[in-house]
């Protein structure tokens, strides 16, 4: 059976971190994977989410299943989140989903059954998984011009062209907040008209939402989503809870569907959970139940507000300092798109020998493409890394 196969190739990411483990310097940097990591380094269970833990243990009376849609109190405190009151709940259904990935992989299935083959076009560049998942669940990938490499903003007269140039048999994955790898992500005006676009041309908005309130906040980062839902008929939602409740390893997303009408949602949603039961089952319950106790506890929702705010403050002091520092030592504004990104990542625009010499001669270690996770940053070493920068590009 398995002299059938061949080695598949392996994940940069993870090759990395290995690297990055192996390496014996106590000065080293890892600005490669991604999570959010404190002044310490340590990526930490956020406190509301270690007091939902105590409040879940304390009450809990079983183990047994949820059903293949998963946590309904976790569902509903979900789409209050995310949604608020963009659509007609009525058009809206629902199922937890084990990550982001798991509720991108259901939703690009979905997609399969409604429109075989059809074509999901993503940014250029966007996530890695994106691709793979797309077309292991039987569908075409093309790309839309995104990121511009000379300004490091958004190409976004480029972008707008392409969606106006499709169909309604399209899909359009977009990133709602937070663009990855770039940091570079539309003004609320270039949402608008994005918004427009699909209402016009009928193609699917399909958007990954993996870091809601790590940008510029919950509201503003919702905005072009709920913008979107509020302009088309159809339109499919990605949820991870992953990097704004710290919950990386529970595996904790959501599948989120808006048809046209009642009827239609069920017939879909009936779907989905098919897809669902096929798979993995049921979904996993814990990190799920986390979020709809701190959702549904004013105080504990307040306390996770305040810690989420907090994180994305640093990371947004992180980058105003590094491109602080960098202007100061090279007297130019190079790299000011530092401070305009958001999110936890941005697209350095370094050559690859750039990047494989920050690695070997000063342990700095990032994606091969230059993609930086801001959070990664030791705040009392800004200035050694913007001088290695320097240094390694001339």
């Amino acid at each position: 059976m398995f002299e059938t196969l061949t080695k598949a190739p392996g994940d940069k990411i993870l090759a990395l971190m290995g690297e990055y483990a192996a390496d014996p310097r106590p000065t080293k940097i890892d600005l490669g994977v991604g999570v959010y990591k404190d002044e310490q380094g340590a990526t930490p269970i956020m406190t509301s989410v270690k007091k939902a833990e105590q409040k879940i243990l304390s009450a809990g009376k079983t183990k047994t299943y949820l059903g293949i849609a998963g946590n309904k109190g976790y569902g509903a405190a979900v789409l209050d989140l995310v949604l608020a009151d963009s659509v007609d709940r009525s058009r809206v259904r629902i199922a937890q989903a084990p990550g982001g990935t798991g509720s991108l992989w259901v939703l690009m299935q979905l997609v399969n059954r409604a429109r075989p083959g059809a074509t999901v076009w993503v940014s250029d560049p966007t996530w890695p998984n994106h691709n793979p998942i797309a077309e292991n669940s039987g569908l075409q990938v093309k790309t839309y011009p995104y990121f511009d490499t000379e300004t490091r903003g958004v190409k976004f007269a480029a972008m707008l062209a392409a969606l106006d140039a499709l169909g309604k048999e399209d899909v359009v994955l977009l990133h709602g907040c937070c663009h990855n790898p770039t940091g570079a992500n539309l003004t609320p005006d270039q949402w608008d008209k994005v918004a427009a676009s699909l209402a016009r041309t009928g193609a699917l908005p399909f958007i990954d939402l993996a870091y809601l309130g790590f940008g510029d906040g919950i509201e503003a980062d919702a905005y072009g989503m709920r913008k979107i839902l509020s302009s088309v008929p159809e339109a499919l939602v990605a949820f991870s809870g992953s990097k704004n409740f710290g919950l990386y390893r529970e595996r904790v997303g959501a599948a989120i569907l808006v048809a046209r009408d009642a009827a239609q949602a069920d017939i879909a949603q009936s779907q989905l959970l098919n897809i669902i039961r096929g798979a993995y089952s049921q979904p996993p319950d814990h990190g799920a139940e986390i979020i709809r106790t701190i959702l549904e506890d004013a105080e504990l929702r307040a306390e996770w507000e305040t810690e989420l705010n907090a994180m994305r403050a640093r990371m947004i002091r992180l980058r105003e300092k590094l491109s602080e520092a960098i202007r100061q030592r090279s007297n130019s504004k190079d790299f000011d798109f530092i401070a305009a990104h958001r999110g936890m990542f941005s697209l350095l625009g370094l050559e690859n020998s750039v990047v494989e010499h920050l690695k070997a001669n000063n342990g700095v270690y990032m994606i091969g493409d230059s993609r930086i996770n801001v959070a990664g940053i030791p705040e009392d070493r800004v200035g050694e890394l913007a001088d290695a920068m320097l240094a390694a590009i001339k």
